[in-house]
């Protein structure tokens, strides 16, 4: 049986037990690399956020109080479920994002496994005894907070919505859940139809289709306290002061420009694999993707002319209709970004290796040589399949270089010395290390975050992350017999 009934795709929001549709606009779903429409969603307004923001709260105070076996159960089935309609969902994932099915099914895995990790949530322990100076017996408690706003964005959406939206619901929470309108249904009502199939309550997921007023509504909505937002950092830095200005918790997982380091002692033609793979991947359009590669001088202009050449050979097509290692992007604004920024890069010493062209939203993965600091490209997260390529002399030029732009996400260190790796890798701050492998990497019980103009700093991932995530902590103290005070 489908999971999804595009007849039913407007009755997006929970209320009262049944789907109703959003009051604002209807917008297309548009496949991005044929430009057809999909189908028809309803934007929410502010007005459904307020009226979905009372619902979501009256519903998890029972959800709650529900014994930690039946949240667990739910989150089960819904892992289950990912696998049962994995081909269902794979389609839409290719058609709607531009996703290759190799990326489709990598989202899909993770889905699962965030899934089955947060279904161990409820039976954590969920505080712990202190010491007392008084006769008392203390402890640390951790309870939900109640509803969470989850904000993802439009380039890997069934991943970047699942990790906070499983484990706040499986911690007692109730979630609204806003995708980006480009991704409305593997964004957001794939997931709505995920755990209503699962058999959450009515009320606890809600999906509120719309842009940055439906956005500002949650984050300035008294009942929900806590924002989970994935996106650039330019609208994470808005994000972040308005939940500020409300005095909200507010979890950011933003922008990178990750660095790729290629030392002296690499083998070629595996750092070129490495190399790829980290940028064009997904068509670069991935937080985590490699966006400089600081390359040796004693490989550089090996690596460079092997990397050129492999990117004027990876296809580029219709990942729905043909064998392609890259798909369209988004849309066109996204191709305009793009192809910008690779123009502006291009000259003053700086070579166009490979690529730089494109054909309606195909871009050809592109190779830039000879970048510096001063580069635009070298400076800004270009969100597209761009490999610019600077080279070093000296570690310490490697750290300077890895270290001067404003992101701190991911960094890939490739050496035939693991241990020599990890020493470099102590001297540049960022969220994620990989040795020997390149930056694009996620796993459901592994920490994710970035520090600087990447995040918050905040953690998604493993038990204790998603804990801290979406619980409050209160101290609590019990007596047998009540306090005695001198008045």
């Amino acid at each position: 049986m489908a999971l999804l009934d595009q007849s039913r795709w407007n009755d997006q929001i929970f209320e009262g037990g049944s789907w109703r549709p959003g009051s604002g606009a209807t917008t297309a779903v548009i496949e991005p690399a044929t430009g057809d429409t999909l189908g028809q969603v309803t934007l929410a307004t502010a007005d459904d956020v307020a009226r979905a923001a009372k619902t979501a709260a009256e519903a998890q105070v029972s959800w709650a109080a529900m014994p930690h076996p039946a949240r667990a159960a739910v989150l089960r089935k819904a892992a289950a479920l990912w696998a049962e309609h994995a081909e269902e969902i794979s389609w839409w994932n290719v058609r709607e994002v531009g996703a290759i099915p190799g990326l489709a099914g990598f989202a899909l895995h993770v889905a699962e496994q965030e899934c089955w990790e947060a279904a161990a949530l409820p039976s954590q322990p969920y505080g712990q005894l202190i010491p007392s100076e008084e006769p008392r017996l203390s402890m640390v408690r951790r309870y939900p907070v109640g509803v969470v706003g989850v904000i993802s964005p439009f380039n890997v959406p069934i991943i970047l919505g699942i990790r906070s939206v499983a484990p706040a619901l499986a911690l007692g929470n109730a979630v609204l859940l806003k995708p980006d309108p480009r991704t409305a249904v593997t964004g957001g009502l794939v997931l709505a139809r995920i755990f209503q199939e699962a058999g959450l309550p009515d009320g606890l997921l809600q999906v509120l289709i719309g842009g940055a007023d439906v956005g500002e509504a949650m984050l300035t909505d008294p009942r929900v306290p806590v924002i989970s937002f994935t996106g650039s950092t330019e609208a994470g830095r808005r994000v972040g002061a308005l939940a500020g200005s409300h005095l909200k918790r507010c979890h950011l997982e933003l922008g990178g420009n990750s660095a790729l380091l290629i030392l002296d002692d690499a083998d070629v033609d595996a750092a070129v694999n490495l190399a790829a793979w980290g940028s064009f991947f997904h068509q670069g359009q991935i937080c985590m993707t490699t966006g400089r590669h600081l390359v040796h001088e004693r490989i550089y202009d090996d690596f460079v002319e092997r990397l050129a050449d492999k990117a004027g050979k990876l296809p580029v097509g219709d990942p729905a209709r043909e064998q392609v290692a890259l798909g369209p992007v988004i849309d066109a604004g996204q191709r305009d970004k793009i192809h910008d920024l690779v123009t502006a890069s291009a000259g003053d010493g700086v070579r166009l290796a490979a690529g730089g062209s494109f054909d309606r939203l195909f871009y050809q993965p592109t190779v830039l040589a000879g970048v510096t600091t001063s580069t635009p490209a070298f400076n800004k997260e270009i969100f597209g399949p761009v490999a610019p390529v600077a080279r070093f002399g000296s570690i310490e030029e490697a750290i300077a270089l890895a270290t001067t732009t404003e992101y701190g996400l991911s960094l890939g260190i490739v050496t035939r010395d693991a241990m020599r790796g990890v020493e470099l890798a102590d001297k540049i701050p960022t969220g994620i290390v990989h040795i020997n492998d390149q930056t694009v990497n996620d796993e459901a019980n592994a920490p994710f975050g970035g520090t600087g103009a990447s995040g918050t700093g905040s953690r998604f991932g493993g038990a204790q992350a998603n804990i801290d995530a979406f619980t409050d902590t209160r101290w609590l103290t019990v007596r047998s017999q009540p306090a005695s005070f001198p008045f």
